[in-house]
């Protein structure tokens, strides 16, 4: 990872109130059981699971970054992550996966990206805004590439 530059991601608040990263009960399951698994010799306790990340910079960079060349965005993007899947969450490198929208979170959509034949970063809908965008609940503040829903 560069560095040089701060990373493309940060970590979840852990200690604000109210913030869920489903812990616990995963264990449970596997702990009274009677014979042993290679998970129970290894001693391992589920480490797969990777809670409390956010990748918001992420994207907001990719957004930043449309009409530039794909080789190059890639290239800074991972030196500044610790992987490199949440870049594939938002960019399409096959015509068959583009998305207009993307949700990354329970109320956080960002707009779907796609690399074109001339291996430029691309928006998918160029014409998508959060005021054309309707919420589909109203408890929830839905946003659009970080704007409200329904404003500017």
């Amino acid at each position: 990872m560069n560095r040089d530059k701060k990373p493309l991601y940060r970590k979840v608040n852990t200690r604000a109130r109210g913030v869920i990263h489903n812990f616990g009960s995963d264990f449970k399951y596997s702990r009274n059981k009677k014979r042993e698994t290679v998970e129970h010799t290894k001693g391992s306790m589920h480490g797969k699971k990777e809670r409390g990340l956010d990748y918001t910079p992420l994207f907001r960079f990719l957004l930043s970054k449309v009409g530039k060349k794909w080789d190059d965005i890639f290239s800074e993007a991972s030196s500044r992550l610790d992987k490199t899947d949440p870049i594939f969450w938002i960019v399409a490198l096959d015509e068959n996966e583009k998305e207009e929208y993307v949700r990354t979170g329970e109320s956080s959509f960002f707009s779907g990206l796609y690399v074109d034949v001339e291996n430029k970063l691309q928006l998918t809908n160029p014409e998508l805004k959060a005021k054309d965008m309707i919420p589909y609940c109203n408890c929830c503040t839905h946003t659009l590439n970080g704007k409200v829903f329904g404003t500017e």
